[in-house]
C-alpha cells in the first residue's frame, strides 16, 4: 500500500539503509543498493528523492528495499493499489521474476482479481478464515501431491 521510504534520502540510501539496519557495512550496503536499483531499471534515479519519483519508480525503491535485507519471505501488501494499470503490470512483473528467482517466497496480499491470477496459488480469506483455495489454470502445483490429497497454508 506504501512503501514509507524516507523522503529526506536518496533512493540508493532508503535501501542502503535497510541493507545497514540489517548488519551490513556501509560500502556494502551502497554497493548492493546500487545493484538492485539498476536491476530494478533505476541506475539512472540514484541521488533522486522519493518525491522526484513516478509511483511506479517509488515501487521499485521500496522493492529494492524489501529484497536487500535478503529475507527469506517477502509480504506485499496491495502491491499495485495505487498505481496505474500499466506501472502496475511492470510492478507485477518484477515482484514475479525477481522474488522467485532468488528461491525466496513471495506472499501478495490483494483485492484485485487481476493481480492473484498471476499468483501460482490463490487463498481466500473472510472474517480471518480460509474459505478457498485455489490455482490458477495455467500456474501448476509447485510441489507435486498424492492424487486425491490437498495443500494447505
Amino acid at each position: 500500500q506504501q512503501g514509507l521510504l524516507v523522503p529526506e534520502l536518496t533512493t540508493e540510501e532508503n535501501v542502503a539503509l535497510a541493507a545497514m539496519l540489517a548488519g551490513g557495512g556501509r560500502a556494502q550496503a551502497r554497493v548492493a543498493a546500487v545493484d538492485l536499483l539498476t536491476k530494478l531499471g533505476l541506475g539512472d534515479k540514484l541521488q533522486c528523492r522519493i518525491g522526484e519519483l513516478s509511483g511506479g519508480q517509488a515501487q521499485r525503491v521500496a522493492i529494492a528495499r524489501s529484497q536487500v535485507t535478503g529475507a527469506p519471505i517477502t509480504f506485499a501488501d496491495e502491491p499495485t493499489g495505487a498505481l496505474d494499470t500499466t506501472t502496475a503490470h511492470e510492478v507485477m512483473a518484477l515482484l514475479l521474476a525477481l522474488i522467485p528467482q532468488q528461491g525466496k517466497t513471495l506472499v501478495i496480499v490483494t483485492h484485485d482479481p487481476q493481480v492473484a491470477q498471476r499468483c501460482s496459488r490463490i487463498i481466500h480469506l473472510r472474517d480471518g478464515q480460509i474459505v478457498e483455495e485455489a490455482r490458477p489454470a495455467d500456474q501448476p502445483a509447485a510441489h507435486a501431491t498424492a492424487p486425491g490429497s490437498t495443500e494447505t497454508a
